[in-house]
């Protein structure tokens, strides 16, 4: 079992630190010809507090920065409707340009059939990368005010130096308040690229591993941010959860890391855009736990659903504190995720705790 602080001892369920950028979707067609988007708001790390905030009812917070302008107070809006605290948002004055800091942008549409999702973001120089460890008070809001569980992951760390320096400093002083502390290692070679490549990625992680009670990520995470290798490794074919090789590495991870309660990850076979097996896998306290592997699952929107997926087995372990439980709760959550538009989810606990217990997509009424 984790060791999770009371309810009632805490201000804050959740406490998620990463960019949030403005989502720009075409719908069903493409960006190149597009003329109309629509505009929601996505982050790794944000999607995580929003869907425990939305979805299961929880007291979320967020820690991240915007440009004040329209497009910053936008996002803000956006991050209101989904019930997140705001009064950790940080503001950077609007030079006229956005030469000095500006918002960040993802241009995302959904893919269908043969024809993959894609994304292309627009992101350089934003207020969120430009975030240093002088921004936040972390003995006020985790030794104070008083947080159950923080999260966040590798695609903030890796956004500049400043940034990965505040990763560990909070996670640091998480842990030493006895905050949960889940980390998605989510490795982008891309945004690792210009603050030092892979090299650079394995040794904030690797830093930031020595505070985390909860790891989630896939194999090429752990291989390329932690360095764990096993060979015979294949997690794009989930037929019977054929994992041996992927077990390895997670036990391999966690004698080095002693202090993981836990690790997770999902397990998706792709068919095509629209249609994926898809299934998560959680180790805690030397056992792993398959959750039901559901094939063919009907995808709308992929983006997000590892997000989903992290929100419902975070509600799993504060509500119910079980392993097998929560990885389930993960699953069905990020499931039901992708059947609706946008990063974030649309669905309700009623309806990820009916997927849990075996429901069907019968029509209620």
């Amino acid at each position: 079992m984790l060791n999770i602080k009371s309810a009632e001892s805490c201000q804050y369920d959740i406490i998620s630190m990463g960019e949030i950028m403005l989502r720009l979707d075409p719908g069903d067609g493409r960006v190149r010809t597009t003329r109309q988007f629509q505009a929601w708001e996505g982050g790794g790390e944000y999607n995580v507090a929003r869907g425990l905030r939305r979805c299961f009812g929880k007291r979320a917070g967020v820690l991240t920065a915007f440009v004040d302008n329209e497009v910053g107070r936008l996002l803000e809006d956006l991050v209101l409707q989904g019930g997140v605290d705001t009064q950790f948002i940080k503001w950077a004055d609007f030079d006229g340009l956005g030469v000095a800091s500006r918002n960040g942008l993802n241009f995302t549409e959904r893919g269908f059939g043969l024809r993959a999702a894609k994304g292309t973001s627009d992101r350089g120089h934003t207020a969120a990368s430009q975030l240093t460890v002088d921004d936040f008070d972390f003995e006020h809001i985790f030794g104070t005010l008083g947080v159950r569980w923080f999260h966040t992951g590798g695609i903030f760390a890796a956004l500049s130096e400043g940034n990965a320096q505040l990763s560990i400093e909070a996670c640091k002083i998480a842990k030493k308040h006895g905050t949960i502390v889940s980390y998605d290692l989510n490795y982008r070679p891309s945004l690792w690229k210009s603050i030092g490549g892979q090299a650079k990625a394995q040794e904030v992680n690797r830093e930031i591993a020595k505070y985390v009670d909860v790891m989630i990520g896939n194999e090429e995470d752990f291989t390329a941010c932690l360095g764990f290798e096993v060979e015979g490794v294949d997690e794009s074919n989930i037929t019977g959860l054929e994992l041996d090789s992927f077990k390895k590495m997670i036990t391999k991870a966690v004698e080095e890391f002693p202090n993981f309660k836990a690790t997770a990850t999902t397990l998706r076979e792709v068919h095509t855009a629209s249609d994926n097996d898809w299934a998560a896998l959680c180790w805690h306290d030397g056992e792993f736990y398959p959750s039901v592997n559901r094939e063919h699952c009907e995808i709308f929107d992929r983006v997000g659903g590892g997000d989903s997926f992290a929100s419902g087995l975070i509600y799993g372990f504060m509500e119910f504190n079980d392993p097998a439980q929560a990885v389930e709760y993960g699953a069905a959550h990020g499931a039901l995720a992708m059947t609706t538009p946008g990063d974030t989810t649309m669905v309700t606990k009623e309806e990820v705790a009916k997927l849990v217990g075996g429901g069907s997509a019968r029509v209620d009424r």
